[in-house]
């Protein structure tokens, strides 16, 4: 389900380093089967077309979208929010149940003949990359959005039509959703520019139980930021650096932007592709972390570092702030440390 991904939360020597302070921005959610649960923040369909929600006041969503040449009517319910900390292993993430038949399979009727819409105009959070959504009869949110989860890392533009692939994400939440407090400074002496901070939902740090080697969440716990770097060596407009998971008690999230080789470590990469790419460096950058449980996905969006220049002594402030407020984050944490 998801794409190749790596976990490059260690971080090297400090260098000196710059603050900026986080915007928060919430945005959709995140296959095809038959009246079986999917993944939480859970993706319900690949390059839908039409889209349409409603929802009754029994707490069930239609979506009526058009998939290639075919109409669903997709039925989804069962889930808000999401469990805040994970207890233990085993005991699992809330996630919908999904019925694409539009209840012929789970309820033995075409529910979503006689469906009564009850949802009202939308009042939450802004969400990035809307499609739509609507308020409840009971006061929660439900909301789509659809945004390219399965770019290519390390800038190479997409060659697959599954990369290139719109994925439509639907989320039930009540209350704020997660967040993404983001910093940057420079490390290894100032050579590159460095990228941290902190994922949480209610206060607690959003993350899994394990990973695969290549760093992809292997629970319902676990979740997938994605970076996209903006006007960088990879050429104009966004592209997609790195994808990677929060981690720990804190919900870290840590990234240095270096040179990569894309024949190592499992990158996806296109045929005669260079063995050198980066560093991703960009004017501006956005991180997108898959919303926990079945909430929003939240979007942070910022701009970029100037070369650090020793002999500014804002420059070397800054970076000092940004160590100390590492530290903060860390909290003991064992990895992205000095």
């Amino acid at each position: 389900m998801y794409p190749v991904v790596r976990q490059l939360l260690s971080r090297p020597a400090r260098g000196p380093v710059r603050h900026r302070p986080f915007v928060l921005a919430c945005a959709a959610l995140c296959a095809l089967g038959l009246a079986s649960p999917a993944a939480a923040s859970q993706l319900i369909a690949r390059n839908a077309t039409h889209i349409h929600l409603a929802v009754d006041s029994h707490g069930k969503a239609l979506i009526t979208f058009r998939s290639g040449r075919r109409v669903r009517h997709l039925l989804a319910w069962g889930a808000i929010n999401a469990r805040p900390r994970p207890p233990r292993p085993g005991v699992p993430q809330v996630k919908f149940q999904l019925d694409y038949s539009g209840g012929r399979a789970r309820f033995h009727r075409l529910v979503w003949k006689h469906f009564r819409n009850r949802c009202a105009p939308y009042d939450g959070p802004e969400l990035p990359r809307l499609v739509t959504a609507c308020k409840a009869p009971d006061g929660s949110y439900w909301a789509l959005q659809t945004w390219q989860m399965a770019l290519p890392d390390l800038g190479f533009a997409p060659w697959l039509r599954r990369q290139r692939a719109w994925w439509l994400h639907l989320a039930h939440w009540s209350g704020p959703p997660a967040r993404l407090d983001v910093y940057l400074d420079w490390v290894y002496s100032g050579r590159f520019q460095h990228l941290f901070g902190q994922y949480t939902y209610r206060g607690v740090g959003v993350r899994g139980f394990a990973t695969t080697h290549r760093g992809a969440p292997t629970d319902n716990y676990g979740r997938l930021v994605f970076l996209d770097t903006h006007n960088s060596k990879y050429g104009p407009g966004w592209r997609r650096e790195n994808s990677f998971v929060s981690s720990g008690p804190p919900g870290l999230i840590c990234y240095g932007f270096y040179r990569f080789n894309p024949y190592v470590n499992g990158y996806a990469h296109p045929p005669r592709a260079p063995r050198r790419r980066g560093p991703g460096t960009g004017d501006m950058y956005r991180l997108t972390g898959v919303g926990p449980g079945v909430t929003p996905d939240v979007q942070w969006q910022g701009p970029g570092l100037h070369p650090y220049d020793p002999g500014n002594p804002a420059d070397v402030t800054l970076e000092t702030q940004m160590n100390a407020k590492l530290d903060q984050i860390r909290a003991g944490w064992h990895k992205c440390h000095a």
